[in-house]
């Protein structure tokens, strides 16, 4: 048996043969088995901010909280159904409407056709998934070419942060910029070898 000293706690291993010419050391459940000691209320003081929550005056929220605490009752009976003035996809796991639902974002255009066609499978199918990316990209171009025909030229490259990402992340911005180029030409070369 070896002894092993190690911060102030003490670890005992045993070896076991197991007869396969391998000895394999098990530590006992020591001090060290529940994990390094917690250091204490007054060891942390000194970091600012920690503790808030033991002392009533230095919790921000406190004049606003009240006793007994807000609660906001539960609608009595069934909540009303909010009226379809929308059409709304509906999952095949969950047939039906729920009483309240989004309508900022209809499903239209060919988006729209993408995203009927992704409700048709269940949610644990990666088609389904997928077809909703493929949706949202779709309906980004969707939403240029509206902005174009309402005689909006759309800041494209201020939309999707470029400059915010030059001055943070110039070499991440870099590589998407390769990488874009060189998918864009090997499309390009494929189309033109194609053509041939």
């Amino acid at each position: 048996m070896e002894a092993k000293t190690d911060i102030g706690a003490q670890h005992h291993h045993h070896h076991h043969d197991h007869g396969d010419g391998h000895v394999h050391a098990h530590p006992l459940q020591g001090d060290m088995a529940e994990g390094p000691r917690r250091p204490g209320r007054d060891e942390l003081k000194h970091i600012e901010g920690w503790g808030a929550d033991l002392d009533h005056k230095n919790r921000p929220a406190i004049p606003m909280e009240r006793t007994p605490a807000r609660f906001i009752h539960p609608h009595e009976g069934k909540l009303p159904q909010q009226p379809e003035n929308v059409e709304i996809l509906v999952s095949t796991e969950r047939p039906g409407i729920t009483p309240i639902f989004g309508t900022v974002q209809p499903p239209k255009g060919v988006s729209g056709m993408i995203r009927r066609l992704a409700f048709k499978w269940s949610e644990n199918d990666l088609r389904r998934w997928m077809l909703l990316l493929a949706a949202d990209r779709v309906n980004v171009v969707e939403g240029i070419g509206e902005d174009l025909a309402h005689g909006k030229v759309p800041n494209v490259l201020a939309e999707m942060g470029i400059k915010a990402e030059w001055e943070h992340n110039r070499a991440g911005l870099v590589k998407k910029a390769v990488m874009t180029g060189a998918v864009i030409g090997a499309a390009v070369y494929l189309m033109r070898r194609r053509e041939r």
